[in-house]
């Protein structure tokens, strides 16, 4: 009998040490859920942000970007402003298998209000805080909540481990523990 995918989830999170911290249910008391989930896992943002500044000058350019081009905060909230986005990073730290691979969604209860979450999918062996975009698509300012659920990560195993992992390309987001801009 297949094990079923919230026990694949607590085994791999114990054996590989996968998630840190690690919560085995989802925990509500009044917050925006984050924990285990059926198929995945409910991660939640840190305290820090990094807001785009809408009064810098110049553009955006991941090949060279300016630092200016945001404001730091720190706080139990963010407000982002209108039709802009902020950047966060996770509360846990990722250990991924060579034999996995994440997908990130949004949760349908920041959806609702027009905040969408865009995080990359978490490669073979890659380990990290995530940091994620959070944009507000809506015309009014938008509050998201620190150490409260933002997204859920799925897990998606292969029959096999690859062949080259994104610790074998020495990728350049490997082991981030902050909040990490664009690198090339």
């Amino acid at each position: 009998m297949p094990i079923k995918p919230d026990v694949w989830i607590i085994n791999m999170a114990k054996e590989k040490g996968m998630i840190d911290p690690f919560e085995e249910r989802q925990i509500r008391d009044n917050k925006i859920s984050y924990g285990l989930s059926s198929y995945g896992y409910d991660i939640r943002i840190a305290d820090e942000f990094k807001i785009f500044n809408k009064n810098g000058k110049g553009i955006i350019d991941p090949k060279a970007i300016v630092h200016n081009s945001f404001i730091e905060e720190k706080g139990d909230h963010c407000i982002i402003p209108p039709n802009s986005f902020i950047l966060g990073r996770s509360v846990e730290y990722f250990k991924i298998p060579r034999n996995i691979l994440t997908i990130c969604v949004g949760k349908s209860t920041y959806a609702r209000c027009g905040i969408i979450v865009n995080v990359t999918p978490l490669e073979p062996e890659w380990e990290g805080f995530i940091t994620m975009e959070v944009s507000n698509t809506s015309p009014l300012p938008a509050k998201i909540y620190a150490n409260e659920g933002i997204a859920q990560v799925l897990f998606l195993e292969g029959d096999e481990e690859c062949k080259t992992s994104y610790a074998d390309k020495k990728g350049k987001y490997q082991a981030q523990r902050e909040l990490t801009l664009p690198k090339v």
